[in-house]
């Protein structure tokens, strides 16, 4: 059986690490269709599962890699013949099954989306996890009621590949936004991507009363910890905090005075067992109307090639990061 290059964590005795090997087809979690990668590309879980500081594999080892794009070599299931092309985001890749940074992928039927027309694969991964998010995200807030004319969205860690992405969402759906950035120097970076305003989160009160002056209509947040309960403070009456990330901090001290006093509420956002159904109408709206402007020009830091991910993972830790990694894995195999 060939074999192939894919990036696999493994538990050692001081913790877990990963690396670029070579593995056969056999040596991964089942799956009934074999996918030939293009590309895929980095999230803040692949970033803490190559570099060993989370433990995001549920089993080692394991190839990495929550997201990819590519083409259907075989499939045991009809949902897919070979030639199809295809991408996944979440559905346990990267976690419980083995994932994208590979050259070759085998996963269940269920775990895959048909690209749709209007997204190239390339594209795909532009977007991957990411986007995903950031659409589930803004579908939640339209879903709850949140308007344009409820006042401005605010959007934290705006310049990571979720903050950057929900900015051009929420532009193209009609709201103002506010980008709220541990990085004022990059302002118009920011307003390129959509923000009508950019406030340094070092200006933000994270600690005063249970209630504050109302700012905001409502918000995106991708940190979690003390910017998060400033935003329950700061959002206005039966406004919407879409809660997606922890990148500064898991921890939440806040009082229901906002839930209860304003009506406020906090959606929580999981990407990665979406229903189906929500899963194939997000990604059509990512490729038509919600598909965002300038993508990879605006979206894309680098593209990189499997060797080079560890190094793009560290960065992506220390916070050194804007925009998105993609991974170049087989682009031949079925074109960008």
């Amino acid at each position: 059986m060939s074999r192939f290059e894919a990036i696999r964590v493994h538990q050692g005795s001081t913790g877990r690490f990963a690396r670029l090997e070579s593995v056969t087809l056999d040596e991964l979690t089942p799956g009934d269709v074999v996918v030939r990668v293009a590309y895929s590309s980095l999230n803040y879980k692949d970033a803490l599962a190559v570099t060993g500081k989370g433990s995001i594999t549920r089993g080692t080892p394991r190839t990495a890699g929550i997201d990819l794009s590519g083409v259907v070599e075989s499939s045991a299931d009809p949902a897919f013949r070979p030639g199809d092309r295809v991408l996944a985001t979440g559905a346990g890749l990267g976690e419980s099954l083995d994932g994208g940074l590979a050259e070759r992928a085998r996963l269940p039927a269920s775990a895959l989306v048909r690209l749709p027309d209007g997204l190239s694969l390339l594209e795909a991964m532009a977007l991957g996890t990411a986007g995903f998010t950031a659409a589930l995200a803004l579908r939640r807030l339209l879903e709850n009621h949140q308007t344009p004319e409820h006042g401005p969205v605010a959007v934290t860690g705006a310049t990571g590949g979720v903050g950057g992405i929900a900015l051009g969402l929420l532009k193209r759906a009609g709201f103002t936004t506010a980008a709220i950035t541990g990085k004022p120097d990059s302002a118009a970076y920011l307003r390129e991507l959509g923000a009508d305003e950019v406030v340094p989160r070092a200006s933000l009160a994270t600690a005063g009363k249970p209630l504050e002056t109302a700012v905001w209509g409502g918000a995106v947040d991708n940190l979690g910890g003390d910017t998060l309960a400033y935003l329950t403070r700061t959002v206005r009456p039966w406004g919407n905090i879409a809660c997606i990330g922890l990148a500064q901090s898991p921890a939440l001290n806040i009082t229901v005075m906002p839930l209860i006093l304003r009506g406020v509420s906090l959606l929580g956002i999981h990407s990665v067992a979406v229903p189906r159904a929500w899963r194939l109408a997000l990604w059509e709206k990512l490729a038509g109307e919600w598909k965002p402007r300038e993508l990879e020009r605006l979206i894309v830091r680098a593209v990189i090639g499997l060797e080079q991910v560890p190094r793009a993972c560290e960065e992506l830790m220390a916070g050194e990061a804007r925009g998105r990694y993609v991974v170049r894995i087989d682009e031949t195999g079925g074109g960008a």
